[in-house]
């Protein structure tokens, strides 16, 4: 169940031996994927730029920590990247990118290329006032808002986690974990062609039962122990309060899953249960959350409820 529309994980070395052999082939599409490979590096070195700066480690700040925050920006930086990015990507592409001359500024010299007016921001020039494009001002509100750290990640849907483990009677720290794996703690939601998060945390597929807004995506599977590349619809929500209630309702009411409910008071256990039953497809899938699940980097998750022990009522 793992997402991987329109950019690929950090760690996708058979992709990047794909985009190794197109590039030799000297390709127009090449030349974008190779555009955005190199942006999503420069990204990254800008963000681990900013984190080495600070002037001393946090309180919570520990190797395990850092790995994780380290995972964390790298994907940021190639899914930011897919997404836009900071144009960098386009501006590579103009560059290297093959040029058909005009009739008009074929072999004009190096001085008219000179007089021709510069656009600010790339290398082709053209007056500045034919590329620019107004937009509508958009104001964006809180579910819309990007989650862009571990921190802010756990901060925002602790409350959510929370109320869909009491309804299941699992622990919400393994339910923040599951969604963490799943949406690469916030930065991989799934987006429709149109932009619009899909708020699906668990990556939860859209069957013929459900009536909703669905996303068309790419993902990845397993089939006999090898990851498969397929496309597949995927469940969209208004919020991530939605995409946890929706979680809580789907492990509910369907029958496969009764085991995996039995054991919900062993929060391990419920997730290999769910494993087993057929969640996901990964092999490893329940490793992966429980050492998720056991991590510092959800040091931050505090349940309602601990406020109430050791006070002898």
């Amino acid at each position: 169940m793992l997402s991987t529309d329109k950019a690929t994980v950090y760690t996708d070395f058979t992709g990047l031996a794909r985009l190794k052999t197109e590039a030799r082939q000297e390709s127009p599409e090449a030349l974008h994927k190779v555009a955005r490979q190199f942006e999503s590096i420069f990204m990254n070195m800008v963000l681990k730029s900013m984190r080495e700066a600070k002037l001393a480690d946090g309180i919570m700040d520990s190797d395990q920590s850092r790995f994780f925050q380290d995972m964390y920006d790298k994907q940021l930086s190639v899914h930011l990247a897919g997404e836009g990015g900071l144009g960098l990507a386009e501006l590579i592409v103009r560059q290297l990118g093959p040029e058909k001359p005009t009739a008009g500024t074929r072999n004009q010299g190096l001085d008219a290329y000179r007089s021709q007016p510069v656009m600010a921001g790339t290398g082709n020039r053209q007056p500045l006032g034919q590329r620019i494009e107004k937009k509508p001002l958009q104001i964006k509100t809180e579910t819309d808002r990007p989650i862009t750290s571990t921190e802010q990640f756990v901060q925002r849907l602790s409350a959510e986690a929370q109320q869909a483990g009491e309804q299941l009677g699992v622990n919400g720290r393994m339910l923040l974990a599951q969604a963490a794996l799943e949406s690469g703690w916030g930065s991989a939601v799934i987006s429709g062609r149109d932009g619009r998060s899909s708020h699906n945390l668990f990556n939860i597929k859209a069957d013929k039962s459900w009536q909703g807004r669905k996303v068309n995506v790419s993902t990845l599977e397993y089939e006999q122990g090898r990851p498969v590349k397929k496309q597949a619809a995927f469940r969209a929500y208004g919020s991530y309060r939605d995409s946890f209630q929706d979680y809580v309702r789907f492990v509910r009411n369907n029958p496969r899953y009764k085991q995996a409910l039995q054991h919900a008071g062993n929060a391990e256990r419920y997730m290999q249960e769910l494993q087993r039953a057929g969640y996901a497809t990964d092999p490893r899938y329940a490793d992966k959350v429980v050492r998720v699940f056991q991590s510092s980097a959800l040091d931050h998750y505090r349940p309602r409820q601990l406020a109430l022990r050791g006070t002898g009522q």
